[in-house]
């Protein structure tokens, strides 16, 4: 039996709560076939002082979501999970205006990034915290196609300003690694660490 048989089985005996009001990745939770409740974290999402290297910083982030969850939920198998990009050294959250979004959409243009995404898992006194990386090359971007961009407001609840799932597509060249990844949930990693999780409570 694979991995993902061996989940859905035990899946279907654990409250299974998804700490995140992301559409993209209630829709790849959905996708891989599993049942699950939403229910977004109250965390802020500021990036936490002293963590480095960038991965560092986006499992902690996705382990304070869900953490924050699990205190409510702690019979709940919870998923935590945040995405950052990361270029120059600088990590790029969501911008906070369109003024903050066009400065990281220059700083992207003609180059490559890294899109980091941090995972937790809680089950119980049970946890598993991952990070998994994509590298993205944007196309050279003109001032028109940066502003007619964040003119359709799809940059603002973005990491790194840009949705890869969207009209964002448009701006990249190239992608080495999992696109799920830079949607914002690898999902064939996340059901393999679920299956681990999940049998060993």
């Amino acid at each position: 039996m694979n991995n993902i048989s061996q989940f859905c089985i035990l899946n279907s005996h654990l409250s299974v709560i998804l700490a995140s009001a992301s559409p993209r990745r209630k829709e790849l939770l959905a996708l891989a076939g599993l049942n699950f409740d939403v229910l977004a974290s109250g965390v802020e999402e500021a990036l936490p002082p002293g963590f480095r290297p960038p991965e560092q910083c986006a499992e902690r982030l996705a382990a304070m979501k869900a953490d924050d969850v699990a205190r409510r939920h702690p019979d709940a198998l919870v998923i935590g999970a945040d995405t950052i990009v990361v270029i120059d050294g600088q990590i790029l959250g969501k911008p906070k205006d369109t003024t903050d979004a066009a400065r990281m959409l220059r700083l992207l243009s003609g180059r490559e990034h890294r899109v980091v995404t941090g995972v937790c898992l809680r089950m119980r006194d049970a946890r598993r915290v991952f990070s998994q990386e994509t590298r993205v090359r944007f196309y050279p971007l003109c001032d028109d196609e940066i502003e007619a961009y964040i003119q359709t407001g799809e940059p603002m609840d973005k990491a790194g300003a840009y949705g890869i799932q969207g009209r964002g597509a448009l701006l990249v060249e190239s992608i080495a690694g999992d696109y799920f990844n830079v949607m914002g949930l690898p999902i064939a990693r996340l059901i393999r660490e679920l299956r681990i999780i999940a049998g060993g409570v």
